[in-house]
């Protein structure tokens, strides 16, 4: 994200490296301050209810009208599996167990890092949040496929899936590298730990 103003003092920034780093910050040169920026954090669910999986259609942008599974920003002051239940709640009005971290995705062309969990659904008590225009629960074969959100959400459901089927969840790192369907990233790309 460009940065055109300190936050500190309100003076103009320039773009430089700052001595002893090894990449171009925006720095203030009347205050001093070296603003970082790093990657965001985003954390979810895949909350789990008798072989089907709880997806929310989105009532934001981006991807207004996209299904996806429910996943947000971390939170300052937040572990991040209060803050994948947090968003679970907020978006589905669903309460969930965590059952195991299970996998995590850098997608650097939006500077974003996202960490998913397998979950259990409390119960049958879910409903539209404020982000959501519907949430539904799906089998496998019930899943819209074609009107996923995101490339992550595909990834992470495809991965689960194929898990599914030998009943073991191992925890994965994987990389989103494009958004575009033209280069997508498939499962066998991801290596487990």
């Amino acid at each position: 994200m460009e940065m055109k103003y300190c936050s500190n003092c309100g003076q103009p920034l320039t773009h430089c490296t700052p001595p002893g780093d090894d990449r171009a910050r925006y720095c203030c040169k009347a205050c001093g301050a070296v603003h970082y920026q790093n990657p965001v954090m985003v954390v979810g669910c895949i909350p789990e209810k008798d072989d089907r999986i709880l997806l929310c259609r989105r009532a934001i942008e981006p991807c207004r009208g996209k299904w996806t599974l429910p996943a947000g920003y971390l939170e300052n002051a937040e572990t991040v599996a209060q803050g994948a239940v947090r968003e679970t709640l907020e978006e589905a009005h669903a309460r969930v167990e965590i059952i195991a971290p299970y996998a995590m995705y850098n997608i650097c062309y939006v500077n974003q890092i996202y960490l998913m969990f397998r979950t259990r659904l409390v119960d049958n008590h879910f409903r539209p949040g404020a982000e959501s225009l519907e949430v539904k629960l799906f089998g496998q074969n019930e899943i819209p496929w074609q009107d996923l959100a995101f490339p992550v959400m595909r990834q992470t459901l495809l991965q689960y899936f194929k898990d599914r089927l030998s009943g073991r969840f191992p925890f994965y790192i994987g990389d989103i590298v494009s958004k575009s369907p033209r280069r997508p990233t498939t499962p066998e790309k991801i290596q487990p730990c």
